[in-house]
C-alpha cells in the first residue's frame, strides 16, 4: 500500500532532520537528495531551514552571547523566517497545480488553514520529536527528566499521528472537490523597507 503524502512528509523530515545532525552545524552545506520539481525535494528543503532555524532560536538564547553575534544571528533568523513563509508558498502552489483541473461542489467548502500550512506543523513536529527523544534517553540527565521527556515523547507522537490524518484527509477532499483551496500571501512587513516605518524612514522615495 503506497504511502499517504503525510506519511511520506513524515518520512523526508525525519531524514532531513537526521542529516542535519551528522555534523550539526549551522554553517554546513545544504544538499537536497530528492528530485528537483517533486514534493519531496520541497519537503526537504522546508525542514532543512526549520532545522536551522531550530538552532539559531537555541543559539540566540545564550545568555552570555556576545552582542554584535547575537544581531548576526537574529539576522539569520529574520532571513530564515522569510524562506519558511516563502517555502510554504511554495508548496501550495505544487497543491494548486495538481488539483487546478478538479472540478469543485457547489458545497465545496474552505480549510481554515492550507495544505502546506499544515504540513509546515508537521515539518516542526518532527523536530520536536527529535529533540524530545534525545532528551529522554540523555544520559546525563535525572531519572525524572528522561522519565517528564518519555511522556511527553508520547504525546508529541500521538499529535503528530493526528496532524497527518488530518491532512491526508484535507487533500483527499480537495483531490474530490469538496474543499477548495485559497492561498494568501503572508505580505510580511518587517522584512520590506516599504512597509516597516524602521527601515523607509531614512528613504522619502518609499
Amino acid at each position: 500500500m503506497p504511502q499517504s503524502i503525510a506519511q511520506q512528509a513524515v518520512k523526508i523530515f525525519k531524514e532531513a532532520v537526521v542529516q542535519y545532525h551528522v555534523k550539526d552545524d549551522i554553517d554546513q552545506p545544504f544538499y537536497n537528495p530528492h528530485e528537483e520539481g517533486t514534493l519531496s525535494f520541497l519537503l526537504y528543503r522546508k525542514n532543512w531551514i526549520d532545522t536551522l532555524q531550530w538552532h539559531y532560536e537555541d543559539l540566540i538564547r545564550d545568555p552570555n552571547i556576545d552582542p554584535v553575534s547575537g544581531m548576526a544571528l537574529k539576522r539569520k533568523i529574520d532571513a530564515s523566517n522569510q524562506d519558511r513563509t516563502d517555502m510554504v508558498e511554495y508548496i501550495d502552489s505544487y497543491f494548486l497545480t495538481s488539483y487546478q483541473d478538479v472540478e469543485v461542489s457547489p458545497q465545496a467548502t474552505i480549510n481554515s488553514e492550507s495544505p502546506a500550512w499544515a504540513l509546515d506543523r508537521l515539518s516542526i513536529l518532527a523536530l520536536k520529536i527529535y529533540h524530545m527523544a534525545e532528551e529522554a534517553n540523555r544520559s546525563s540527565a535525572s531519572q525524572a527528566h528522561r522519565t517528564q521527556c518519555q511522556q511527553k515523547l508520547a504525546v508529541l507522537l500521538t499529535q503528530q499521528e493526528d496532524l497527518c490524518t488530518a491532512i491526508d484527509q484535507l487533500i483527499e477532499d480537495i483531490a474530490k472537490g469538496n474543499k477548495y483551496m485559497k492561498v494568501y500571501k503572508q505580505m510580511k512587513m518587517y522584512n520590506d523597507d516599504s512597509l516597516n516605518p524602521v527601515l523607509y524612514s531614512g528613504n522619502p522615495q518609499n
